[in-house]
């Protein structure tokens, strides 16, 4: 049985026992889960000869054979490597269901299965850590150490530098999501340019704060109507340190600006000239997702909207530890109010 810590995720994934069959990565940070997943099951599947067959299999897939997650990892191959299945905790993943399959020793393919911020005391983290043939990894936002190998790293292979003072202006301004960060840096080097010396500048221009980026997500799901995904992208960022009242101030600003977009709307304006006029300017990635919200929500509901906002926010500052609740049930409310009015059918 094998429970890896956050600090220790790196040297398992570094060298493997290959006696372990199944793997779960879980934690607050989705996109470390997600690339350490990603980065096992290639591992995996190169250490067999012939090397072994990467698969997805999530509840769409299960919905109609719930018993195929069990075949195909116990199935022998007659051609080729075993199978490398890559799958998500869900309704058809889940310990009751994986119980039996790790409970028989027989593994003949290997299971990923990626999961959000566990208890300890859950069940599917239970099965994994008590399992002899499977192993827990625990995915939690970079600390500093992680931040600077991750820059390092993503920097000397794309043939670059980059100065002291760069590094660490950058390093400050990542962190909450690893896919955040390393789009971040991605974007860095593309402006950049290969081989170019990267500075404070440059830094400057180019990277926004991911923590910003984070509460960005949250406000546009709600915005947009995606119940589930603003609640999942307010846990992920208050797992990752965020403050409640925090998010609740950037909705508050988002819808903000939502109204007085509407409200020039209704008085003539075009929706290109009224966005085009917003101090501050929207960037550009967020132009689309922002007209599209203006053209589901009209003034009077976004002044109801932000009615409620404002009694969440006095809430959250007298309600001490249930800000998160409270956070989450704001988010849930102003989401549904988009559903209310487009469907069910035109938000997810």
């Amino acid at each position: 049985m094998v429970a890896v810590k956050a600090h220790q995720a790196q040297a398992f994934l570094s060298s493997p026992d290959p006696k372990i069959r199944a793997v779960l990565f879980f934690g607050s940070d989705a996109g470390l889960v997600s690339e350490r997943a990603q980065a096992f099951a290639k591992a995996a599947a190169a250490r067999f000869d012939p090397p072994g067959e990467l698969m997805r299999l999530d509840d769409a897939d299960l919905d109609g054979d719930a018993d195929r997650l069990a075949v195909e990892l116990g199935t022998v191959p007659m051609f080729g490597g075993p199978k490398i299945i890559r799958t998500t905790a869900g309704r058809r993943v889940t310990a009751q269901t994986l119980k039996p399959i790790l409970e028989t020793g027989a593994l003949e393919g290997v299971l990923i299965v990626e999961a959000g911020n566990l208890k300890p005391d859950e069940s599917l983290r239970g099965l994994f850590e008590k399992s002899p043939a499977a192993a827990a990894v625990a995915c939690y936002s970079d600390g500093a150490q992680d931040l600077d190998i991750l820059i390092g790293e993503m920097v000397r292979a794309a043939g670059a530098r980059i100065s002291p003072e760069a590094r660490q202006a950058l390093a400050d301004r990542l962190g909450a999501d690893r896919a955040l960060s390393r789009g971040e840096i991605e974007k860095l080097l593309l402006y950049a340019g290969p081989t170019a010396e990267i500075g404070l500048e440059a830094v400057e221009a180019v990277v926004g704060d991911v923590s910003e980026l984070a509460l960005e997500r949250i406000t546009s799901a709600a915005a947009s109507g995606q119940v589930q995904r603003a609640v999942a992208e307010c846990g992920r960022a208050v797992s990752s340190g965020e403050s409640p009242q925090a998010i609740i101030a950037a909705t508050q600003r988002h819808f903000q600006r939502l109204h007085r977009v509407r409200a020039a709307i209704d008085r003539g304006s075009t929706l290109d000239d009224a966005l085009r006029q917003m101090r501050p300017p929207l960037h550009f990635k967020q132009k689309d997702a922002f007209a599209a919200q203006c053209r589901l929500w009209t003034t009077a509901r976004l002044s109801d909207a932000l009615g409620r906002i404002s009694t969440a926010a006095r809430a959250a500052r007298l309600a001490g530890g249930l800000d998160e609740a409270l956070s989450e049930r704001l988010l849930m409310g102003l989401a549904m109010m988009v559903r209310d009015v487009a469907g069910p059918g035109r938000t997810r």
